[in-house]
């Protein structure tokens, strides 16, 4: 797959230095508007000196933007075993040097991005909704999607890419927005034949303003279509189970409809973009069409890149290539694997479910309280009172203080009641909090380092 790494490097290169030409005479254009003598050079310097600023911003911190718009939270094993675990197949099968982050969204809709300008930095977000209603081999092939962005470098240079067409989109606007609202009257006032130069730059000016961001956002766009398929015929080698992605494909289109509101910046970076028609694709596409990639996935005959080459070529033509042919050449036949035996019903449901309920108020650090009439009592972080009775049985409990110690300190064992989530309070004052996952007779706190003696109540 080198070679396709390489050619997407070459590409990409390509495509930020034909935005950079249009950005430069962008400026350019724009500087001599506002002055005819030097503007010009300013404009450049301008135009470079804006780039260089966010494409610092998205090269430092672009990772961490993304993932706070999206409302992301950093997960760690405990939290959601399987999912951590398909992450660190899928990086060992892809061979990624290390594990990206994994993250979680707290939306109902079924989704999933990844994120990175360095493969160190990089991470793998994904919607609950995706965890409560894909299989493990659905879940599976989307993660592999993913890290196959982050192996073949697609979000660097995507990521450059976009800082690029946002700067020209920015310049365009402002200097559009000049025009419109005074621009055009100080240069009315112009008399003799020096005015009328000024009034052709200016139309030019406005002519290239108008065009420079719709041909930017085309070529960024092309581009990033292109890497969707690139990325579907590594999500299905690494996998070795094309079906489990084709799967998932098919329900996260059909489940846009149940996310919140999304936001238009991070929207392409999503595995489906929820902002585009799901049975079409046109020029301002992000993505090729959920059916279209659906139908290669499934004409598959193995599960290598070879016979994703051959099934994109039965619906695209025979000249028509997504693979790279050097690649095609080394390539192995890989024979599509069994699926994974997986628990099937209305109960297997709900308790994933529950599962992905109980994550959820983990990462949110909601203290969970569980009464002995079986009602589990969910506190927010911030909720002031020390008392709480259950809204069941009005039996009253007792909030973990975070904050304070308490005043006798409770003795280094906890007594477990149930295979939920649980919460006590360690001496030190810091709220322990036990995964469903846990399976030790220990446990260390957080805070103090404490070793805490786990007992298991039998029933």
């Amino acid at each position: 797959m080198w070679e396709a790494i390489a050619s997407n490097r070459r590409r990409s290169w390509l495509l930020v230095c034909v935005m950079g030409v249009v950005l430069v005479v962008l400026g350019g254009i724009i500087g001599l508007v506002v002055d005819p003598h030097a503007g010009g050079y300013f404009g450049v310097a301008g135009a470079l000196a804006l780039w260089l600023i966010l494409w610092a911003t998205a090269a430092g911190a672009g990772d961490s933007i993304l993932l706070s718009s999206a409302r992301a939270r950093q997960i760690e094993k405990q939290d959601a075993p399987q999912l951590w675990n398909i992450v660190e197949e899928m990086t060992i099968a892809s061979g990624l040097p290390q594990m990206p982050r994994v993250y979680v969204i707290d939306d109902a809709g079924l989704n999933a991005f990844a994120v990175g300008y360095r493969s160190k930095r990089a991470a793998v977000a994904v919607t609950s909704g995706l965890l409560k209603r894909l299989t493990r081999d659905e879940l599976q092939g989307v993660v592999a999607h993913e890290i196959g962005h982050i192996r073949n470098q697609d979000v660097r240079f995507m990521t450059m890419a976009a800082v690029m067409v946002g700067a020209i989109v920015l310049m365009s606007h402002g200097f559009l927005r000049g025009v419109l609202y005074g621009g055009g009257r100080r240069r009315s006032s112009s008399r003799g034949g020096g005015g009328q130069g000024q009034l052709v730059v200016l139309a030019i000016g406005v002519g290239v303003a108008i065009l420079a961001p719709l041909c930017a956002r085309l070529l960024y766009l092309a581009c990033s279509r292109r890497r969707e398929f690139l990325a579907d015929a590594s999500g299905a080698r690494f996998t070795r189970f094309p079906p489990g992605l084709a799967s998932a494909l098919e329900k996260i289109s059909g489940g846009m409809a149940r996310g919140r509101e999304m936001n238009q910046a991070i929207a392409p970076l999503y595995i489906v973009n929820p902002l585009q028609s799901r049975s079409r694709a046109d020029l301002f596409s992000t993505h090729p069409s959920t059916e279209e990639r659906v139908r290669v996935l499934r004409g598959m005959a193995g599960a290598g890149y070879a016979a994703y080459e051959a099934a994109y070529q039965r619906l695209h033509g025979a000249n028509a290539h997504a693979i790279g042919r050097k690649t095609l050449d080394a390539d192995q036949d890989v024979a599509v694997r069994e699926p994974t035996p997986e628990p099937k019903g209305k109960e297997q449901a709900v308790a994933r479910a529950r599962e992905v309920g109980e994550l959820l108020d983990h990462i949110i650090n909601f203290t969970v309280i569980p009464c002995v009439c079986g009602v589990r009592l969910k506190i927010p972080p911030k909720f002031k009172r020390k008392t709480l009775a259950c809204p069941r049985c009005g039996r009253k409990h007792t909030i973990p203080d975070t904050k304070q110690p308490p005043a006798a300190a409770p003795a280094a064992r906890f007594h477990r009641r149930g295979t939920g989530w649980e919460t006590f309070q360690c001496d030190c004052g810091h709220a322990v909090q036990i995964s469903p996952s846990f399976r030790g007779r220990h446990i260390r706190c957080p805070k103090c380092r404490k070793l805490i003696e786990i007992v298991s109540e039998p029933g």
